[in-house]
């Protein structure tokens, strides 16, 4: 069987364990920001401590120098905030203060951490059992190692996220996009140097999934510069702690601010831009902002704001920019309130590199049918557009929810380096190149199965008599056995005194 990227989670989920003791009645949005919170202060209590104790050995006394830490990118921890002092408190009424004012004096040691760390663990409606429960059951996890192969943090993070994503239902779009789909865009665009830039991120998964990428081909992290802002101040900060844990420089803006009207990153040309925007968001505001530059190949409408992402990650794109983006399927082919036109102006411009058609339930949050929209400044393959049937990939993890495998990324992946380098044999019912002729035939509709065609089904060779025979001889058996089924459960109710008529 194919292997599923979540597969072979262990450790990870004994902490969703321990830190789900702490549901009790606390809102889903602020239980998620006490767990997270938690994590982080145990991983760069962890990591203090494992340099604390490389000065120690060297015995020239800087083991409470601040700049020790600094220097080799860790958080300097205070005396009276470390998990020692908090551990010892688990078991107090108090404990909820301590953590409190450990994450105050943590922001107040380290400026890239000012605001951004929880204080809200001493609140009433928080069960300070549970919470020293928790406490006590990281004690006896470590977070950190020397050996920074075995950090497990990224991973208890990313795990933990998925798992309030799937918690939350709907609500969980707003910080969380599924790995398998992030892996997607990062194998695509290959974003191994320059700059990278997420206008809706989340809690940072693209950002995450750049840098391991980086890290698999064995090149710097430091050859790329991250860049995105997010309008939820809790998701904000959310992505700001996921960054810091993994060393990634970001700047995700001063504060939470709206794309649309607050642009943190108002001259930035990007290299490369991965987004999930908002699916179908209404009511933007777009009617306040109809002479915004951005809008280069029409006005969106203020009842869709589909039009206005793609064109404000347009806006952003560097001279040689490439782009990757999750809509809402409708987006390939509405004709209304302009829609349709834009759609038209930026596939003559020869900006849509390729379109993917995504399987249905790889999202906690919704149902509706998705795709991958490649956008590229600088097309490789000139007049020509790619499309990728993808609605047939995928393993269902749960009976509600499917992930892309590292096979079918792979399978997406290298069709795309495939299509760039003009060696693709297209597939029927899978993929197809497209011409701006092509493309003009359809109307302008991107749907990759108007392109692809339906794929061949195999000959069926078995004689219609003999198929006759053969299916009704087992239609015979399963007949056979419902009948005696259904004698043995009369049997079974009379033995308990009801006569099945």
């Amino acid at each position: 069987m194919a292997e599923v990227n979540n597969a072979g989670i262990g450790f990870e989920d004994k902490i969703w364990k321990a830190a789900d003791l702490l549901r009790g009645n606390v809102d889903a949005s602020e239980y998620k920001s006490v767990v997270l919170g938690l994590i982080f202060l145990k991983y760069i209590s962890d990591r203090f401590e494992t340099r604390y104790k490389e000065l120690l050995d060297e015995g020239q006394g800087f083991e409470e120098d601040r700049d020790e830490y600094t220097s080799e990118s860790v958080f300097y921890v205070p005396v009276d905030s470390r998990w020692e002092i908090i551990a010892s408190k688990a078991r107090t009424a108090e404990i909820g203060i301590a953590i409190d004012d450990a994450m105050r004096h943590i922001e107040k040691e380290n400026i890239k951490l000012k605001g951004i760390l929880p204080k809200n663990f001493s609140r009433p409606e928080l069960d300070k059992r549970r919470l020293g429960d928790v406490v006590d059951l990281f004690t006896n996890f470590r977070m950190h190692t020397k050996d920074e192969s075995k950090d497990v943090l990224g991973r208890v993070y990313e795990y933990c996220l998925s798992k309030f994503a799937e918690a939350e239902g709907k609500l969980a779009g707003e910080f969380y996009t599924p790995a398998c789909i992030v892996r997607t865009l990062v194998e695509i665009l290959q974003p191994l140097s320059g700059r990278v830039y997420d206008p809706c991120c989340g809690s940072g998964g693209m950002f995450v999934q750049s840098a391991k990428f980086i890290e698999s081909h064995s090149a710097n992290i430091n050859n790329i510069s991250v860049y995105g802002q997010d309008s939820n101040p809790t998701t904000w900060k959310m992505a700001m702690m996921n960054l810091a844990i993994r060393g990634i420089e970001a700047d995700l803006g001063k504060f939470n601010a709206d794309t649309f009207y607050a642009d943190s990153h108002p001259n930035l040309k990007a290299d490369y831009v991965l987004a999930n925007p908002p699916f179908n968001l209404s009511d933007w505001g777009g009617d306040k902002l109809s002479s915004d530059i951005r809008w280069k190949y029409g006005l969106p409408p203020n009842g869709n704001a589909n039009y206005a992402w793609i064109q404000h990650i347009i806006h952003h794109l560097s001279e040689n920019g490439k782009a990757g983006i999750v809509l809402a399927n409708g987006s390939l082919s509405t004709q209304t309130s302009g829609e349709g036109t834009i759609r038209r102006n930026m596939i003559e411009a020869d900006i849509v590199e390729g379109i993917i058609a995504m399987p249905s339930q790889l999202f906690y949050t919704t149902g509706i049918p998705v795709s991958i929209w490649i956008l590229n400044k600088n097309k490789t393959q000139k007049g020509k557009t790619l499309f990728l049937d993808a609605r047939n990939l995928g393993t269902m993890r749960t009976r509600k929810l499917r992930e892309l495998t590292n096979e079918d990324i792979f399978k997406l992946s290298t069709s795309f380096d495939a299509f760039q380098n003009g060696t693709l044999i297209e597939e029927k019912g899978f993929s197809s190149i497209a011409t701006l002729s092509d493309i003009t035939k359809q109307d302008y509709i991107l749907t990759p199965g108007r392109y692809v065609g339906i794929e061949d089904q195999a000959e069926d060779l078995e004689p219609f008599e003999e198929k006759m025979e053969r299916l009704s001889s087992d239609l015979s058996n399963l007949f056979n056995q419902s009948h005696e089924l259904e004698a043995k459960i009369r049997e079974e109710l009379e033995k308990i005194g009801y006569d099945v008529e």
